[in-house]
């Protein structure tokens, strides 16, 4: 716990965190009353997660008091609990079995509730810290509902019924399905489980002081039914088209995920150029220059995660609908531009085929280029071998 460790443990806490929706509210202010909200927000144990194994979690800052220590005389922070991880007695149990550490039933829930609205109500902006309990994921921890546990989504509902302007800060081991917060809070950060520097990293990305560039390592459905859902699923026998009903694709959401892989907010704004590639053929002892210019086109510097993306068109065995297969990490300051250049070769685009040898095969092949998987622009080459 010495300062050099607590340093490098905040700036891995920050690195982590991924802007999830921002309706002109982040970054916020240090003035004026500020609530803060839920049950896991003067919460230290959760906040080391499940797989902390000898850490100490009484060492770690929780975000009620990390924001507290930020912003001093400069701003009046209020807490409430609001309410409990969860209110189902079975799940209660099985924590409890777990060391999850739920805390007593000293308050009954409608009271924690109500205590929270008033704050609320008193308040200008409201951070809300909702999710899991850190024994809800990890080793024999899964969950059949992948919501915001109920009784949580119902306290969110009642802070949201005040008009105040809401952050909500996400705490969790997993992917959440999120559509009705998506659609209804103005703000969301997903923090994951960061630490015992996990309330000042939290603090610091919230009043700016690092403006967040964390990109998604897995894709988060719209709804269970979804599941399993990943950006790089092989391709169907009847491939997406709305405007043909015998082609695979559900009745009542889309076949995309709500937040696709890769996925990541900042509080600056990024545009890609087209995709330049240099040659219309590879070879398989060549090169081939893979370019975009990128230019920070917002009121802030920020980092940006470019990211390459191939498909085999056809393949001996069957391939992905699209692979990544190279990033980079960019600093712009704003109005910028850098063309971010990729050298791709034969080597990447191998795969191991049948006989479980991993060699590249000759062919067309699609590239994709941009700051996920969703969002990007096109081009196409041949690999000749």
């Amino acid at each position: 716990m010495n300062p050099e460790h607590l340093q490098a443990a905040k700036d891995i806490a920050m690195r982590s965190i991924v802007l999830l929706k921002n309706d002109k509210l982040l970054p916020l202010k240090q003035r004026g009353r500020i609530a803060v909200i839920g049950p896991l927000a003067d919460n230290q144990r959760d906040i080391i997660g499940n797989w902390s194994a000898a850490g100490d979690y009484q060492k770690a800052v929780s975000l009620y008091q990390a924001l507290k220590d930020k912003v001093g005389d400069k701003a009046q922070v209020a807490y409430a609990q609001g309410a409990y991880i969860t209110d189902d007695t079975a799940m209660l149990k099985k924590l409890l079995n777990y060391r999850a550490l739920q805390p007593a039933d000293t308050l009954n829930p409608m009271r924690l509730q109500e205590e929270a609205v008033t704050l609320a109500r008193n308040a200008d902006i409201v951070v809300m810290a909702l999710g899991e309990a850190q024994g809800m994921s990890g080793e024999a921890a899964s969950r059949t509902d992948l919501n915001i546990p109920q009784n949580q989504r119902e306290l969110l509902a009642a802070i949201l019924s005040t008009g105040k302007r809401v952050v909500l800060v996400l705490m969790n081991g997993r992917p959440l399905t999120l559509e009705w917060e998506d659609a209804n809070v103005p703000a969301i950060l997903e923090t994951w489980f960061l630490g015992t520097q996990a309330g000042p990293a939290i603090a610091d990305v919230l009043f700016g002081d690092y403006n967040p560039a964390g990109k998604l390592t897995m894709s988060f459905p719209r709804n269970v039914g979804q599941v399993p859902i990943y950006y790089n699923n092989k391709n169907t026998g009847r491939p997406l088209d709305l405007n043909n009903k015998y082609t695979t694709k559900y009745l009542d959401v889309p076949n995309t995920p709500l937040y696709p892989f890769g996925y990541g907010l900042s509080y600056t704004t990024f545009s890609y150029g087209p995709l330049q590639v240099g040659s219309a053929q590879l070879t398989g002892t060549g090169t081939l220059n893979v370019s975009v210019t990128v230019t920070n086109t917002g009121n802030y510097d920020g980092e940006e995660v470019v990211q390459l993306y191939a498909r085999d068109l056809v393949g001996s065995v069957t391939r992905p609908v699209k692979e990544l297969i190279a990033f980079k990490k960019i600093l712009l300051k704003k109005g910028a531009s850098e063309t971010v250049q990729f050298q791709l070769k034969a080597a990447d685009l191998a795969f191991y085929h049948s006989d479980l040898k991993k060699r590249p095969e000759a062919g067309e092949y699609q590239l994709f280029v941009g700051g996920n998987s969703r969002d990007v622009q096109e081009g196409r080459f041949k690999l000749v071998l």
